[in-house]
């Protein structure tokens, strides 16, 4: 396959990254239309013997942050009240966090996009977790079964501005804690204190409401093979802290567009 079909291949991620970072597909298409006029003029950008995705998405990033105005906050085009929030963060931490949590590159990828370094790139990300997770606050039932973590785990939370309605150790105890109070999110272990699932506590609680979920285990085949519920992320354990901000983030922010998306849909 020729370079020029492998970017073409490719278009259709990096306009969703160009419309979630400028806010408008419009204005998104622009700078994509100038990223393939500097590939026409410079062809020897992007060599067929290199990752042709990350090559792609480093000139449309030089192209980005060549211009003044995409290094301040606010810039965005606010026609969705997701995209507001991705607006008031940083540049950078929004650019880094867009390209791990929605394009799915990995740090090193995103490093060489970016032109940093690894480590700085889970800085960014975190970052841009924490400016997302202190306009998000939203209601978070913990579903863990060993107190030292949990108590970890709601010290993070409440450090992000969120507010802890439980603790649940069993299946039971969350069903019945959800019931009191109906929670934004879920931090879910699997395999739990009595022997129940965690999987299965989460599964009881979509029946009633739906709500995003993080599944922090140290058995993450469980949720490969297990009957789990949409939509979900995994975390696998020992975790990372920086990794649960950026993720819970993610989660909300994602929940929050998929929301607006489905106004919009049927009105």
């Amino acid at each position: 396959m020729s370079t020029a079909q492998l970017v073409v291949q490719h278009l259709p991620y990096l306009r969703r990254y160009a419309r979630a970072l400028t806010g408008s597909q419009m204005a998104g298409d622009a700078y994509v239309a100038a990223t393939l006029e500097t590939l026409v003029s410079e062809p020897e950008t992007i060599g067929p013997s290199g990752n042709v995705k990350v090559e792609l998405f480093q000139v449309f990033t030089r192209i980005w942050n060549s211009l003044s105005v995409n290094g301040r906050s606010e810039q965005i085009q606010r026609d969705l009240p997701a995209e507001v929030r991705l607006g008031q963060i940083t540049p950078l931490p929004r650019q880094a966090f867009l390209l791990s949590c929605l394009e799915g590159f990995g740090e090193e990828e995103v490093g060489q996009i970016l032109g940093v370094d690894t480590q700085t790139v889970r800085d960014l990300v975190d970052e841009a977790g924490r400016e997302l997770a202190a306009d998000m606050a939203t209601d978070i039932l913990i579903i863990e079964d060993e107190p030292l973590i949990a108590m970890d785990l709601e010290a993070l939370v409440e450090g992000l501005g969120h507010n802890v309605t439980g603790v649940a150790r069993t299946r039971t105890e969350a069903v019945k804690l959800a019931s009191t109070k109906q929670p934004g999110l879920i931090l879910a272990d699997i395999q739990l204190a009595d022997g129940s699932s965690g999987l299965d506590a989460v599964n009881d609680l979509l029946k009633s409401f739906e709500v995003p979920v993080i599944f922090i285990t140290a058995y993450p085949e469980r949720f490969l093979t297990g009957e789990r519920p949409e939509p979900a992320f995994l975390i696998a354990k020992p975790f990372q802290p920086a990794n649960v901000s950026a993720v819970i983030s993610q989660a909300l922010f994602f929940q929050q567009s998929a929301r607006r998306r489905e106004v919009r849909a049927t009105a």
